[in-house]
C-alpha cells in the first residue's frame, strides 16, 4: 500500500493536467486497494505494463512481473513518467558529450561538454533538462585552438637514452594539459622535438634548425646537461626560457650564465651531501674518484671534494678519462682505493666495470657509488665497445650502492594532474607498449619530464591574465618580446605544485629541489635502502643493505702495526754466553787479586789485568740491555735501556781495550828502538804511567758520553717497513715496526740508527788500527816488565778484527734484529772470552803446573829471613830458579836414559838378525868420524851431573858411544825425530 501511495505521489509530482492526475491517483488508489484485498488471488508471473500518455517516457521498469515470493520485479525502482528534451543537444561536432543519468535527455539530466585536442569549447560546458523538457543552456559548439609550440631535444642515443622514455611522458601531460579547460583554455601546447643523441655536437645542429624553421618555439626543453649547456647560453639571445627535464650539471645553476633556465631533474651536488652523510654513517675518511671529463661531472667533483674537505674526509686519489677508462681504473688498483666515487654516462660505465672486473677492483673490500639514473639492467645491455660478457658484468656490479633524487613521489597523492604516481607509471607503461622499463632508457626521469610539462603549462596559464591586462597575448610572442618573456620567467620562478615526482619548485638558480633515494644492487636488481632530506640534514634509513663481507667494508686496507721483537731463544742464548763470561771474568779478577804479589803476576802489571777483566765484564754486561726491547720495557722505559747500552759498552770497550792498548804502546815506546833499547831495558816502568794512559782514554770516553747525553740524548725512534700481507685472506696489511735508539742532531745518514756518532766511531777505529800496529811492532820484544805482552798483542788483534769487521755489519743489517743482534752481543762475547782466556788462562796454567803459589811474603817466613834487603832478595829468587832447573834436569835425565834402553834394546835386535860374517859387522859398525867426545854429553857447567846408571847400559854402549850418530841407519831409519828432544836450556 505504501507503494502504491509513493507511486501515486509520483505521478502527482510529475506535473500532469488536474484532470488527467487526478484520474491517475483515483486509478491508482483503486489499484492499491484491489492488490491488497486480493493479491493472494492473482496468479504468479502476472504482468502490469506502464503506458504514458502525450509525449512522456516511461523512465524506470516498464514492466512489472508477479513473483513466487509475492512481490513484483524491480520493487525498488521507480516508474515514472517525464517529459523529452530535445536530443540535439546530446550531439557536440569535434566534441565529446557525457549524459548523467544515462539514458534518454529526461528531466534531470545533465550533459558535460568536451573538445578533442586542438579545439576549445565555446559556450558553457554543462547543460541541465528541466521538467518543462527544455535544456537551461544554449548548445556550446568546439572552436580551433591557438597552438603554443615547445622545441624539445629527447636523446634517443648516446650515453644517456633519456628519451625512450621521457618522450612519451611529456606527451602524455600534453594530451592531459591540452584536454583541461581550466588550464590555457584557448591555447593547445604542441610538441616539436628532435634526437639530439646526447651530443652538444649534433644539439648545435638541431637547435639552428629549431630557431630558424617556423613555427616561433615559445619555450625550449634540451635533455642531457652537455646539451643544456649549449641550449641554454644560445637562449638568451633568442630571449626563449629554457626548461630541461633531464640536467644534472653544478654549472647550470650558475644564474649569471643561465639567466632563463630552469629545471626539473636536480643538481647533480644533491647527490653530495647523501654520499657524505653515508661515507660518516659508515665510517669512511678516505676515498676514491674516477670522473669522465666533462664539464658536469668535473664540477659535481669539485663540489663533493668541498663538502668531504668540511667533513674531514680525504679523497686519496682522483682519476679522469675521456673515453678509455683503463689507466684510470689501473691507478685505482693501484693505489689502493677502495670506496670508490664514479662520475660517468651509462656507457661509459659499462667500459669502466668492464675494467673493473679485469682488474679485481669489486668485491667484499670494494664499494663503488653511481648515479643513479641509468637503467635499471644497464650492465646487462649488449656493448660492442667492451669484450666482457653479461655474467662478467653482473659480477663487477653486484653490491654498489646509488643515489638518485626521488623522481617518483612515494606517497599514494593526487597532484596537478589528478594522477597519483602509481597511475602514472601503469599509463606510461601503456604508452611504451608493454617495452621492459629496464630496458628503455629515461624510465626513472620520465616523472620529470612529466611534471616538466606541467611546470610549463601552468606557468604560461599564470601569464594569461597579466598579458591581457597589457593589452597582449601569448600568441604574439616572438624572439623580441622581452615582456612576454619576463612574465613567463615569473611564472615559472613561482611555481608550486604537487606532481607525479614529488613537490615542484624551484630555487632562486632555477634548480629543482628534492629528496634522495639511496638504493643498493643486490642480487642483479637495485632495492631501496634508504632516503636522505638534504634540506632537514634526515636520514630515513631502511636497515636493508647486504655487504659481500660481513659488513662495509674498510676504507683503506686496514694496517696492523706489529713491531719486530728480538728473538727470545736468541736473546736467552747469548744472555747464557754472557754470563759464563761475566762469571769467568770474576774467576780471573779473583785469580789476579789473590795472587798479585806472585811476582810472575806482578810482572804482568795485575792491576791494569784487572781494568781489563773489569772492561770485559762490563761489556758482556751490555749484552743485556742491548737484547731488551718492547717486549721486555715499555716504551717510555726504552730509552733508559739505549742509555745502559751506550754507557755499559762504551766505558766497558774503553776498560778493556784501553787497558791493553797501555800495555802495548809503553812497551813499544821503551823496547822498539835498537839504539836506546839498552838503556830502556835499565829504565824501571813506573806504573802511574800506565794508569795514567788507561785514565786518559777512559776521560775522553766519559766526556764524549756526557756530551752526547747532554746535547742528544738517545731516544726511541720507530723504523717502519714495507706492508706485508697475512697468509689468511683478510682485509688487513701487516705494518712491520722495529724500535731504534737513535739520535737526531748527532746521527749522520750514512750511519743510520742505533749507531754512535761518526766521530766516536772514527776515535775506536783509529784506537783499533793503532793497536794491531803496535802489537805488530812489539812481537819480538822480550820483557819481563810487562812479561804478557804478547798475550795483550794477540788479544788486540782478535778484539780489533772482530769489531771492524762487526760494526759495518751491524750498519748494514740494522734493520734485521736477530742478525744485527746476533753479529753485535756474538762479537762482543767473543771478544771478551778471547781476552779473558788469551790474558789469564796461561797464568793459571803456569802457576798451577809449576807450583808458583806462594807470594814473597810467603817465602820469606819459609826461609825464616825478615830481612828485605835486595840480597837476600836475589838469593830466594836463585833458590826458586836453582830448584825449577832442577826438576827440568831431572825430567830430562829421565828421559834421556828411557832413549838409550829403547837404543839398546833396537841394537840387540839388529845384531841378533845380522850375519856372522866381519864383513857384515864391520859394515854395520859406525864410522869413527861420527864418534862423539863423551863430554859432549855432560851438561852445561855450573850444573850438577847426571847420575848414569852403568849396570843399566846396555853392554854394547859405552861412555864414550854417540847418542847421535850422523850417518847411522839405526838412527836414520828406526828413531823419530820427537823422541829425541835437547837434553838442556
Amino acid at each position: 500500500l505504501v507503494h502504491c501511495t509513493n507511486n501515486m505521489l509520483g505521478l502527482y509530482r510529475t506535473g500532469a493536467g488536474l484532470s488527467q492526475t487526478f484520474a491517475v491517483i483515483i486509478f491508482n488508489i483503486v489499484l492499491c486497494i484491489f492488490l491488497v484485498i486480493f493479491v493472494q488471488m492473482l496468479p504468479v508471473d502476472y504482468e502490469i505494463e506502464y503506458i504514458c500518455r502525450g509525449n512522456r517516457v516511461i523512465v524506470g521498469p516498464k514492466v512489472r512481473k508477479c513473483l513466487p515470493n509475492g512481490t513484483w520485479t524491480d520493487i525498488a525502482l521507480h516508474s515514472r513518467c517525464l517529459l523529452l528534451c530535445p536530443r540535439v543537444w546530446t550531439s557536440l561536432e569535434n566534441g565529446r558529450v557525457m549524459a548523467r543519468p544515462p539514458g534518454p535527455p529526461v528531466e534531470g539530466t545533465q550533459l558535460h561538454y568536451s573538445c578533442h585536442a586542438g579545439f576549445i569549447l565555446e559556450g558553457m560546458n554543462a547543460s541541465h533538462c528541466t521538467k518543462l523538457g527544455k535544456w537551461d543552456a544554449p548548445k556550446p559548439t568546439c572552436l580551433w585552438k591557438k597552438k603554443l609550440y615547445i622545441g624539445a631535444l629527447f636523446p634517443m642515443s648516446g650515453g644517456w637514452p633519456g628519451g625512450q622514455a621521457c618522450m612519451p611522458s611529456a606527451q602524455m601531460a600534453l594530451d592531459l594539459v591540452n584536454n583541461r579547460s581550466d588550464i590555457l583554455p584557448d591555447y593547445e601546447l604542441e610538441l616539436i622535438h628532435y634526437d639530439s643523441m646526447c651530443d652538444p655536437g649534433e644539439a648545435t645542429k638541431l637547435l639552428y634548425d629549431l630557431l630558424y624553421t617556423e613555427p616561433i618555439k615559445i619555450v625550449l626543453m634540451p635533455g642531457c646537461s652537455g646539451v643544456s649547456t649549449l641550449v641554454a647560453e644560445a637562449a638568451r639571445m633568442w630571449n626563449l626560457i629554457v626548461l630541461s627535464y633531464g640536467s644534472s650539471s653544478p654549472a647550470l645553476s650558475n644564474r649569471q650564465r643561465f639567466p632563463t633556465f630552469f629545471r626539473t631533474h636536480p643538481s647533480a651536488t644533491l647527490h653530495n651531501p647523501t654520499r657524505v652523510q653515508l661515507f660518516q654513517k659508515w665510517k669512511w675518511t678516505r676515498i676514491a674518484t674516477i670522473q669522465q671529463t666533462t664539464e658536469v661531472f668535473t664540477s659535481t667533483l669539485d663540489d663533493l671534494e668541498e663538502r668531504t674537505k668540511e667533513a674531514g674526509i680525504e679523497i686519496s686519489v682522483r682519476q679522469s678519462f675521456l673515453t678509455d677508462p683503463a689507466v684510470a681504473v689501473k691507478n685505482l688498483k693501484r693505489q689502493d682505493a677502495r670506496i670508490i666515487v664514479g662520475l660517468f654516462y651509462e656507457t661509459e660505465a659499462r667500459k669502466v666495470f668492464c675494467e673493473v672486473f679485469k682488474e679485481k677492483l669489486y668485491g667484499k673490500k670494494y664499494v663503488w657509488f653511481l648515479i643513479g639514473w641509468y637503467a635499471d639492467n644497464w650492465f646487462k645491455i649488449k656493448d660492442p665497445a667492451i669484450n666482457c660478457t653479461v655474467e662478467n658484468m653482473t659480477e663487477a656490479v653486484e653490491g654498489h650502492v646509488t643515489t638518485e633524487i626521488v623522481m617518483l613521489n612515494p606517497e599514494t597523492v593526487r597532484g596537478i594532474s589528478n594522477m597519483t604516481s602509481q597511475e602514472f607509471i601503469s599509463a606510461l607503461m601503456s604508452r611504451l607498449g608493454g617495452k621492459n622499463p629496464e630496458e628503455t632508457g629515461g624510465f626513472q626521469e620520465a616523472p620529470l619530464a612529466y611534471d616538466a610539462v606541467w611546470a610549463l603549462a601552468l606557468a604560461l596559464n599564470k601569464t594569461v591574465a597579466p598579458l591581457k591586462a597589457r593589452g597582449r597575448r601569448l600568441e604574439d610572442f616572438n624572439y623580441n618580446t622581452h615582456d612576454i618573456t619576463a612574465e613567463i620567467y615569473r611564472a615559472m620562478n613561482t611555481s608550486s605544485f604537487e606532481g607525479v615526482s614529488g613537490q615542484v619548485v624551484f630555487d632562486a638558480q632555477g634548480s629543482r629541489m628534492a629528496m634522495t633515494l639511496i638504493e643498493q644492487l643486490q642480487g642483479g636488481s637495485y632495492k631501496k635502502i634508504g632516503y636522505y632530506d638534504s634540506s632537514q640534514k634526515n636520514l630515513s634509513w631502511f636497515g636493508n643493505d647486504v655487504w659481500i663481507g660481513a659488513g662495509p667494508p674498510a676504507d683503506r686496507t686496514v694496517v696492523i702495526e706489529e713491531y719486530r721483537f728480538l728473538s727470545q731463544k736468541l736473546f736467552a742464548a747469548v744472555s747464557v754466553f754472557a754470563g759464563l763470561g761475566i762469571l769467568l771474568g770474576i774467576v780471573c779478577l779473583t785469580f789476579n787479586i789473590y795472587n798479585g804479589n806472585v811476582r810472575y803476576i806482578q810482572n804482568s802489571q795485575p792491576y791494569l789485568n784487572n781494568m781489563t777483566a773489569v772492561g770485559c765484564m762490563m761489556a758482556l754486561a751490555a749484552v743485556f740491555p742491548l737484547g731488551i726491547d718492547g717486549h721486555h720495557v715499555h716504551t717510555t722505559q726504552f730509552p733508559v735501556v739505549c742509555q745502559f747500552r751506550l754507557w755499559l759498552l762504551g766505558l766497558g770497550f774503553s776498560l778493556a781495550y784501553g787497558s791493553m792498548f797501555t800495555k802495548i804502546w809503553w812497551v813499544h815506546t821503551l823496547f822498539t828502538k835498537k839504539e836506546e833499547k839498552k838503556e830502556k831495558k835499565k829504565q824501571h816502568l813506573e806504573p802511574w804511567k800506565l794508569y795514567a794512559t788507561v785514565g786518559v782514554l777512559l776521560a775522553i770516553d766519559f766526556l764524549s758520553l756526557m756530551i752526547w747525553q747532554i746535547v742528544d740524548p738517545l731516544h726511541i725512534t720507530v723504523e717502519k717497513f714495507t706492508k706485508e700481507a697475512p697468509k689468511e685472506d683478510l682485509d688487513v696489511l701487516i705494518q712491520p715496526l722495529l724500535e731504534h735508539c737513535s739520535s737526531e742532531k748527532m746521527n749522520t745518514s750514512f750511519l743510520g740508527r742505533q749507531k754512535p756518532v761518526c766521530v766516536v766511531y772514527g776515535y775506536k777505529g783509529l784506537l783499533l788500527l793503532l793497536g794491531i800496529f803496535l802489537a805488530y811492532e812489539t812481537k819480538s820484544v822480550s820483557t819481563e816488565k810487562i812479561n804478557d805482552h804478547r798475550a795483550v798483542g794477540m788479544a788486540i788483534y782478535n778484539v780489533a778484527v772482530l769489531c771492524l769487521i762487526t760494526a759495518p755489519v751491524t750498519m748494514i743489517l740494522s734493520s734485521q734484529q736477530d742478525a744485527s743482534f746476533a753479529f753485535a752481543s756474538l762479537a762482543i762475547v767473543f771478544s771478551a772470552y778471547i781476552t779473558l782466556v788469551v790474558l789469564f788462562v796461561p797464568k793459571m796454567r803456569r802457576l798451577i803446573t809449576r807450583g808458583e803459589w806462594q807470594s814473597e811474603q810467603q817465602d820469606t817466613l819459609k826461609t825464616g829471613s825478615s830481612t828485605n834487603n835486595n840480597d837476600e832478595e836475589k838469593s830466594r829468587q836463585l833458590e826458586r830458579e836453582n830448584r825449577e832447573l832442577q826438576k827440568i834436569i831431572q825430567e830430562k835425565e829421565e828421559r834421556v836414559s828411557a832413549l838409550r834402553n829403547q837404543l839398546a834394546e833396537r841394537q840387540a835386535l839388529r845384531n841378533r838378525r845380522q850375519p856372522s860374517t866381519g864383513q857384515n859387522q864391520n859394515h854395520n859398525a859406525p864410522p869413527p868420524s861420527a864418534q862423539q867426545d863423551p863430554k859432549s854429553l855432560l851438561p852445561p857447567p855450573g850444573y850438577p851431573n847426571p847420575t848414569i846408571d852403568n849396570h843399566s847400559r846396555p853392554p854394547s854402549f859405552s861412555n864414550s858411544s854417540n847418542l847421535y850418530p850422523a850417518e847411522s841407519k839405526i838412527n836414520r831409519n828406526h828413531c823419530h825425530n820427537s823422541q829425541i828432544p835437547l837434553l838442556y836450556k
